[in-house]
Order: structure tokens, then sequence, then C-alpha cells
């Protein structure tokens, strides 16, 4: 069992509630974070005179050698010592002496733990907001490479109007590209430096906040040292944008297992994205696009727990937060993971383009450009729409396509109807005809793609 910090008690701590109260099995991730900000606050103690540069420099000397060792795989962690910042500081006194010990002089774990937080999800997003920019180029590729290719496009997952699969596939781009200016919004309030606020009242040592800030790169250092040891906006905010861009990698995967079903026979996921049956030889399961859509509830929820962990917390510190970091960490690693995995997987996708055109001859996709032709004959809309409702309810109950009728057949719902509806009617005059900024004519989706291309 662990001895209690400083001379306050003479028992040790129960073996539960050691188990209880440890986080180094997973905060020991932070130990090139902590130990990056243990060096810059130790370098500001001897500049500013609290401890002498003998110290500093020894601290600094073992501080570096343990990382090291960290990074070499030959440091243990301690449960029993709690957490990795008391991990590090111990082995620092084992390896130096009393200067290890000066090390912790005017901070406080309360304010150490939420830099190095910041820290490392400062690296966190930079590394994904790279993953998100290789996704979109993805989309970019694939839409390039099926510039030509037409498919419906659905609402309610019903036949609406018919689209070039590169403006469908843009779409994504646009989700992503939101993405990444969360993410970079995040970044701006997460590289804000709490170290220096103590416990939650700041240190009556001189130290320099200023000078660590820019040692470690924070923009700036936080205001007010009882919010600063106490705010977790920053991980609730980084899970909910990761929650948003798992939810896009969902719906994409979503639009993947639907197009490459039988009935749709849309697509092809590549081999190493698919697997098998145990006893059925014939399936190819688009198991990665599923394990995503499945991985969105898990980040979810972890944007759920961080909620919950915080609603009832009063100021300022409190042991609950310890609880943020398996939910956040969590949530980091999967969002990276899904975003990787699914990058590759897009190049792998076949198409089959004419499965895709064949089913844009369904769902009657010309009914809006019948009525668009009658107004532009002087009806007004909704009688317009009113009069094509009647032409698709003579289609179905016929076995009739729209494009099938002859101009006398158009003639009997509408006086108007001249011989040129029979050209109007094709999917690609009709996709041609949606030339309006950010619409799907191939006009405005190569523009867009060059759009897309130069952002990148």
């Amino acid at each position: 069992m662990a001895k209690q910090w400083g001379g306050r008690f003479e028992a040790q701590t129960d073996a539960l509630v050691e188990a209880l109260g440890q986080s180094v099995s997973y905060d020991a991730r932070l130990a090139p974070w902590d130990i990056r900000a243990s060096i810059a606050h130790a370098r500001m103690l001897g500049q500013e005179g609290i401890i002498t540069r003998a110290d500093s420099r020894k601290i600094v000397a073992g501080l570096t050698a343990i990382a090291k060792d960290i990074d070499a795989g030959r440091f243990t962690f301690d449960p029993s010592l709690e957490d990795v910042h008391t991990n590090i500081e111990s082995a620092l006194v084992t390896r130096i002496g009393d200067a290890g010990k000066r090390l912790h002089t005017g901070r406080s774990r309360n304010d150490q733990v939420a830099t190095d937080v910041r820290l490392w999800m400062r690296d966190q997003i930079d590394t994904i907001l790279k993953l998100l920019k290789a996704i979109q180029a993805a989309f970019v590729d694939f839409a390039e490479a099926h510039v030509e290719v037409i498919l419906p496009g659905c609402t309610h997952l019903q036949h609406a109007q018919p689209v070039l699969l590169a403006h469908h596939m843009l779409a994504y781009f646009e989700m992503f590209a939101r993405d990444r200016d969360r993410f970079t919004q995040l970044r701006a309030r997460v590289n804000v430096m709490p170290l220096g606020s103590a416990a939650l009242a700041g240190t009556p040592y001189p130290i320099n906040r200023e000078w660590v800030a820019k040692e470690l790169g924070f923009e700036r250092i936080s205001a007010n040292s009882m919010d600063a040891v106490s705010d977790r906006d920053f991980v609730i905010e980084f899970c909910a944008a990761a929650s948003l861009t798992m939810m896009h990698l969902s719906r994409f995967s979503e639009e993947l297992i639907l197009w490459s079903t039988p009935e749709y026979h849309f697509i092809e996921i590549g081999d190493s994205y698919t697997t098998g049956s145990s006893i059925m030889p014939q399936k190819k399961n688009p198991d990665v696009a599923e394990l995503v859509r499945g991985k969105t509830g898990r980040v979810y929820g972890d944007l759920t727990a961080l909620l919950t962990l915080m609603k009832g917390l009063p100021l300022t510190y409190n042991r609950d937060l310890q609880e943020d970091k398996e939910a956040l960490f969590d949530a980091s690693d999967t969002v990276q993971l899904c975003l990787a995995v699914v990058t590759r997987m897009i190049p792998s996708i076949h198409i089959h383009a004419h499965a895709m055109e064949s089913a844009t001859r369904e769902g009657y996709l010309e009914a809006t450009d019948v009525a668009d032709y009658l107004v532009g004959k002087g009806m007004p809309f909704r009688e317009a729409h009113s009069v094509v409702g009647r032409i698709v309810l003579y289609c179905s109950r016929n076995g009739r396509r729209i494009p099938e009728l002859s101009v006398k057949e158009f003639r009997s719902f509408a006086a108007c109807f001249d011989a040129d509806i029979v050209d109007a009617l094709s999917v690609e005059s009709i996709v041609r005809r949606r030339d309006n900024p950010g619409g799907t004519s191939p006009r405005r989706v190569r523009e867009a793609l060059r759009k897309a291309r130069k952002s990148l």
C-alpha cells in the first residue's frame, strides 16, 4: 500500500483506494508532454532565482534522461505512485537527489495536469488536421476519377433528382472542411497556458509565466487561476468536434454499406477493406464501414461522459476531473484511426457506373424538370407541381416512365407542352441545367473540384 503525501497522515492508503485512485495505467501516455512542461518550469525557476541555476540544470538533465528511458521502454511506471506526474518526479528525486524535490516549487498537480493535457491535445489536433486534409484529398481524387458518372440523388432515401457522383463526393469534402475549421478554431482555445495557477489561487513565488508560455509555444496565459485548474471546456469541445467528424464518417459509411448491397450494386469495396463469412463463402461484408459506423457511438459516449462528469462540479479542482482522460484519449484514438482507415479505403472502391446510371431511370427523377418546363411556359409553379403529380400517377398506373410519354400524352395534361419536352428529359440535360454556383452541372462541379484542389 502507498504512503500518503506529506506528514499529515499516519495510516497508509487502503489497497482498494489505491486501485480506485491510480491513473498512471492510462495517463502514462502524457509523459513526454509532462517532461517538456517540467523542463520549461525548471529553467524558469533557475532564471528567476527561485531555485539555484545549478539545481535547475540538474533537474533538466535528469528529466532529459528520464525522457530517453521512457522513449526506449526502459522506464517502469509504478501504480502505487498514482499518476504520471508523481512517477516522473519520484524517479527524478531518486536520480538527482534533493534538487529533484525543488521542481514542484510554484506549481501544483492541478495546473500541471491541465498544462500537460493542453500540450498533448495541441499535438493531437495537429495530427487530426493532417488526417482531415488527407481524407479531403481522397474525396477530390475519387471525384475527379468519376466526374462523368450520374446517379440518383435522394431525399428520404427515395430517388429525387439525378446528380453527378463527383458532386455527391464533394458534399463530404465540405463536411470535412467544416471539421477542419472546428479543430483549427479549437486549437486556438486550447493554446492557453494554465501553468502558474498552482492549486487554485496562484503562487507567491515570482515566477515568469510569460517566459514559460513562450518556451512551450502557448499563445497566451490563463487569466484566472481558479478557472484555469478546473476548466475542461476544451476537453469537451475536442470530443464534440471528434463526434461531428465521426458522424460524417458514419454517414459516408452508411452510404457505402447501402451501395454495396445487391439491391443497389453501385460499388464494390476492395478486398483489403472487407471480410468474408465463417460459413457463407459468397459473402463480402463491408466490415470497415460498419466498424466506423459503430465506433461513432463510442465517441458520442465519450462526449456524454465528459458532459455528465462536469455538470455538478463546484470550483475548483475536484478529483472527479481525473476521469476526463480515458474518454478524451479514447475519442482521439478512435477518430484518428477511423479517419486514416477510411482515407485508405476510398481508392479501393470500384464504381459500377452502369448500375448508377440505370438507377436514374427509376423513381421519376425527371418530375421536377417537367414542372420547371411548365413554369418556363408561363404556368405558376404550384399549378405545374399538381399537373406533374397527375403525370406521375398516370405513369405509375400504366407502368410507364415519364420520358416514354408522347407529346400527345403530355398535352393531355397541359396544352402548353411542345415537342421540346422530349429533349428536356434526358438525365444529362437535367444535370447540365443545374448550373448555378453549388449546383451539380458538369461545369460547376469541375469548378468546385478546382477550388477544392486549390484549398488543399
